[in-house]
């Protein structure tokens, strides 16, 4: 017997990455970033636990304040969410009543909540090089949602095309998600005041090291942010806790930590896709903390149970068009390089 309701019995969660004891393996199948947030960072969430006896700040005014400020828009233009899963799961639910559509290799959760929340999706297929062709979109309806650069391919779509976009279709939402964009790329969040029917998500998750601290962001007109806080108050008025607070809190008091470990990321992201391109491997120009790779010896699956054999856990998409790619997380340049050590030695018993 169950008690669920019949209209959830197909619906197909979201597929995580393994979560596991970084002690035992190289962890670099989730996008998380391999440095710990700064020293004040982790004090200042110590210092919040004496205060969990009161419910956390509804306005979140420690993040908004600074981080509206950083981002160069007003407090009234940013909505804070628990994690930026939780954005995009308003967007869906309240912004999605003329349908959705996104490409059919992108983040998993456009699928999931589509199903979720009941919404018409349309799902686009990329180009033969993964990028997108925004003209695809042109004669569709409703909602336009993209990540960019898009995940898993890393692929990045250059602003002028977006906003070529946006001026073409002034009454259909365009939502860009820019979960990676501090690695590659330019934001599209000073355009908001040019464009009304431009949102963007972000997040505090990849390029400032609180992936466990759940902390999202959507950026858009003030008339967009209050439909978002309509849902907020809706349904869980405190989303964000108070020890995610200090920590968003405290991060953007670090931003010269975090730019150091962004372009540290991206040096080592260029390092690793010359090394993957020496072994034989076809990739795609990532501007992500990650890279996407096949091997033209080995299937994509074979090779990624291979490294996990050696404790090296990297993703694997069970999808027709990229079951032979690998989407690999950038680790410390340590980390890449054992990476390669290993790749070296699978690739030579593979040709022996």
């Amino acid at each position: 017997m169950t008690f669920l309701h019949q209209k959830y019995h197909k619906l197909t969660p979201y597929t995580p990455g393994e979560q596991v004891d970084e002690q035992a393996v190289i962890k670099l199948n989730t996008n998380e970033s391999p440095y710990p947030p700064a020293p004040s960072v982790q004090a200042a969430v110590a210092d919040a636990a004496h205060k969990l006896n009161r419910y956390s700040d509804i306005a979140v005014a420690a993040v908004t304040t600074p981080l509206a400020a950083y981002l160069g828009v007003t407090p009234a233009q940013l909505f804070l969410g628990n994690g930026s899963d939780e954005v995009l799961s308003y967007l869906f639910q309240g912004f999605t009543e003329n349908g959705i559509a996104f490409p059919d290799v992108t983040y998993g959760f456009y699928q999931v909540y589509s199903a979720l929340y009941q919404v018409a999706a349309t799902v686009v297929p990329l180009q033969e090089d993964f990028s997108i062709a925004l003209t695809d979109y042109d004669s569709l309806k409703g909602t336009f949602i993209f990540a960019n650069p898009n995940a898993p391919t890393g692929v990045y779509q250059e602003q002028s095309e977006i906003c070529a976009f946006l001026k073409r279709h002034p009454d259909r939402l365009v939502i860009v998600d820019e979960a990676y964009i501090d690695f590659g790329g330019t934001s599209m969040v000073s355009l908001i005041d040019q464009y009304p029917n431009l949102l963007v998500v972000g997040t505090f998750s990849k390029s400032r090291q609180l992936a466990g601290a759940r902390l999202g962001f959507a950026i858009a007109n003030e008339g967009l942010i209050q439909d978002l806080n309509r849902l907020k108050f809706s349904l869980n008025p405190y989303n964000v806790n108070s020890l995610t607070q200090a920590a968003g809190a405290a991060v953007l008091q670090e931003q010269a930590y975090v730019d150091e470990k962004i372009q540290a990321t991206i040096h080592v992201r260029e390092w690793s896709k010359q090394a993957l391109a020496k072994l034989g491997f076809e990739q795609t120009d990532s501007q992500g903390n990650f890279l996407f790779a096949r091997h033209p010896a080995i299937a994509g699956e074979e090779l990624y149970q291979a490294l996990k054999e050696q404790k090296i856990f990297v993703r694997w998409f069970n999808q027709p068009r990229i079951k032979e790619y690998l989407r690999i997380t950038v680790g410390t340049r340590a980390q890449m390089e054992r990476l390669m050590t290993v790749l070296t030695t699978i690739i030579e018993e593979v040709k022996e």
